[in-house]
């Protein structure tokens, strides 16, 4: 029951600084969980715009629908959105070749011993063949199939997962208007002051462009790369990881809707990497690429030259800094999206840190006390999260065995953590997936990028000389099943076409 107290040190208002992605995800989802008693409120301005090329989501996001009580079909549509079972890598160990991250598993369970290590004892006997031939989202995405995984963990169709591309925008569109009926308050309007608390130092109000000035408990931060409140106002420092991650820039323009594949695609350049992302009445591109080692120009004119299809738009050109906030959440200001951090969209986790900054803050979610004990665990949760998600990324670059251009060469050398050249050594010994806490990619992710890029373990698990299963045997059985489960499902466009097409 609760007391007077409590109910007075209760946040009684909420302010969400930015519109876009992060600040509709943000309010749709603190709207559903504060069903009474507070009062949730988020400044936008249509002047400002949003960046716009977070097309591309991995599976939590589902979770995060399913949980606002979101119809899949409705949003898929509504969005103009496509599904899509993981990512293919091009050119990236190597030029001309190219492998899959699937979503979900390679195989299934069937022995103590994972799976891919029986394959790496075939393999290594020239008794298998690709990794990508064992799994079962690979298996449809190259055929172009889609359908939702089976139910029945005994169907290999059981063994992948899925997320979607969709709009940006009309994702943001479609969680205001959620919102909006749950009760959030929008103003258009530009932020022109924060006033902080002489005291306390926390942010004690806003005062709008029109002169208005909004007071609130709680302040959420989602500026985007600004960070109006989190270093604007409170200077919380930045940390920069472009000497792991080189790329500082982006060029993204639509073209014309091609082959509606279910999954994404980058492709290795240069100097960076070139995204593919089919929608229903378009496809997203964006070329992202280092500064330091090509020009704007020269990156331009390589994605240009390289669209499946006609040009829709000009393409627009876009710069930032990859690294996190030393803090994600100071006194009474959480900051999230881009105005904690970015990393580069090689794996499709912006909008997903978006998703989990919300649900870090609704499961540590403060009173008026603000005590710093929660503060540190949010921020502890949250560095340890984006920092193995920076782990990931940075596995791309430093596996690569390219050697024709100055920014391949540098990141096959560069120093990396200690805790991924940790990752890296166990990999190389025995193919041994060594996890970590909060990590965001599972053993299968892992497993595809060291495989994919060509850090093959020089032996197999030990424990594989004392099992009796014949591998070579049982691969050849799990390949079949799935090219044949493969040839069962709808096409990608036929599946869309019955359940969830846009009217455009």
């Amino acid at each position: 029951m609760q007391t007077a107290q409590s109910k007075s040190k209760s946040i009684k208002k909420v302010l969400i600084v930015g519109g876009g992605t992060a600040g509709w995800m943000t309010a749709a989802a603190l709207a559903n969980a504060l069903q009474q008693g507070c009062e949730v409120t988020l400044i936008e301005s249509e002047a400002i715009g949003t960046v716009g090329v977070g097309e591309a989501t991995i599976p939590p996001i589902r979770v995060f629908n399913q949980t606002l009580g979101i119809d899949e079909n409705d949003f898929v549509r509504a969005t103009k959105g496509t599904f899509k079972l993981g990512i293919e890598f091009v050119n990236w160990g190597r030029e001309q070749h190219s492998y899959f991250h699937p979503f979900g598993s390679f195989g299934r369970p069937f022995d103590m011993v994972n799976m891919h290590q029986y394959w790496l004892q075939a393999f290594q006997n020239q008794q298998a063949s690709s990794l990508d031939d064992y799994c079962m989202a690979w298996a449809a995405a190259r055929e172009g199939k889609f359908a939702p995984p089976n139910r029945d963990p005994r169907n290999v169709l059981s063994t992948y997962e899925y997320a979607y591309h969709f709009d940006a925008g009309l994702y943001a569109q479609f969680l205001r208007k959620y919102a909006e009926n749950k009760g959030v308050k929008r103003i258009e309007g530009k932020v022109d002051n924060v006033t902080l608390n002489p005291d306390s130092g926390f942010v004690q109000s806003v005062t709008m462009q029109n002169g208005e000035t909004l007071t609130a408990d709680l302040f959420i931060d989602c500026s985007g790369f600004r960070g109006i409140l989190i270093e604007g106002a409170l200077k919380t420092g930045y940390q920069a990881w472009d000497h792991w991650l080189p790329c500082d820039s982006a060029w993204a323009v639509a073209s014309e809707k091609t082959t509606l594949t279910p999954y994404t695609r980058s492709i290795a350049h240069q100097a960076g990497w070139q995204w593919r992302i089919p929608l229903q009445h378009r496809t997203g591109n964006g070329h992202v690429f280092s500064g330091q080692f090509m020009s704007e120009t020269q990156a331009c004119d390589i994605l240009l030259e390289n669209l499946d299809g006609k040009r829709l738009t000009d393409a627009k050109l876009l710069k930032f800094k990859t690294g996190r906030r030393n803090l994600f959440w100071h006194k009474n200001v959480v900051a999230i999206g881009l105005s904690s951090g970015f990393l580069e969209p090689l794996e499709s986790t912006s909008i997903h840190l978006i998703q989990t900054g919300v649900a870090k803050l609704l499961a540590l979610f403060p009173d008026k006390d603000f005590d710093p004990l929660v503060i540190d665990e949010y921020n502890r949760v949250a560095i340890k999260e984006i920092e193995n998600i920076r782990d990931f990324l940075i596995l791309h670059y430093r596996l690569t065995e390219r050697q024709d251009s100055e920014m391949w060469r540098y990141c096959a050398s560069m120093a990396i953590p200690d805790s991924l050249q940790y990752k890296i050594e166990h990999f190389k010994r025995y193919g041994r997936l060594i996890s970590s806490e909060m990590d965001l990619f599972g053993k299968a992710s892992w497993l595809a990028v060291h495989i994919g890029q060509f850090n093959i373990p020089q032996n197999y698990e030990p424990l594989m000389a004392h099992r009796t299963n014949d591998s070579q045997a049982w691969l050849n059985k799990l390949k079949a099943a799935m090219a044949a489960a493969a040839k069962q499902l709808p096409t990608h466009q036929q599946y869309i076409d019955k359940f969830c097409k846009s009217s455009f």
